[in-house]
């Protein structure tokens, strides 16, 4: 027969809640709530977000805008090539990537909302040039950018209009995701 006396779990229980012993103690329920933090090239996506917002408002000469945004405090976090490629890359062919979102949108490209508009740059841009970034990334985090910088239903219309983007830009890689059951949209 066993003598040893059973002592109740530490009470960091509330009432209603599952007692401690059977309550998750898994690496997902420890951080539960807690934001991922962001890779560096989301951060080059943003800052980039915010150098093309601002070149459409003033229309300033890229050196600067990019001087302007390297001084934020998280700016040595980001992919400094990606960043740089972004941003001098959408700003030095606008003309080249409105040609290859406008036949998509259901309105006139001066109606987008900056924000928007910088997106679809964003996201044009890295469907044709950044090619080790597959397709289905680069409308993902087009719609995340558009989820935390733009208007409240602005990331539909961003995933809509990159999704006949990219079906343009990458057929082949398109049709293989859709083939095997990936269809976005």
């Amino acid at each position: 027969m066993n003598d040893e006396i059973k002592h109740p779990e530490p009470a960091d229980e509330t009432p209603g809640s599952a007692p401690a012993a059977k309550r998750s103690r898994s690496p997902a329920a420890k951080t539960a709530g807690k934001p991922r933090p962001k890779s560096a090239r989301r951060r080059s996506r943003e800052l980039a977000l915010q150098g093309l917002y601002e070149w459409q408002i003033s229309r300033g000469e890229p050196g600067e805008i990019e001087a302007h945004i390297q001084e934020q405090d998280d700016f040595g976090k980001c992919d400094r090539a990606h960043f740089d490629a972004l941003l001098h890359g959408c700003i030095a062919e606008f003309a080249q990537l409105d040609g290859h979102i406008a036949p998509h949108l259901d309105r006139k490209l001066a109606e987008l909302s900056p924000v928007e508009h910088a997106v679809l740059w964003i996201g044009a841009y890295e469907l044709q040039h950044c090619i080790d970034v597959p397709y289905k990334v680069a409308i993902n985090e087009a719609v995340e950018l558009a989820k935390a910088f733009g208007g409240t239903d602005g990331h539909k219309y961003v995933n809509g209009v990159l999704d006949h983007t990219a079906a343009a830009l990458r057929p082949t890689e398109v049709a293989a995701g859709r083939a095997a059951g990936g269809r976005r949209g």
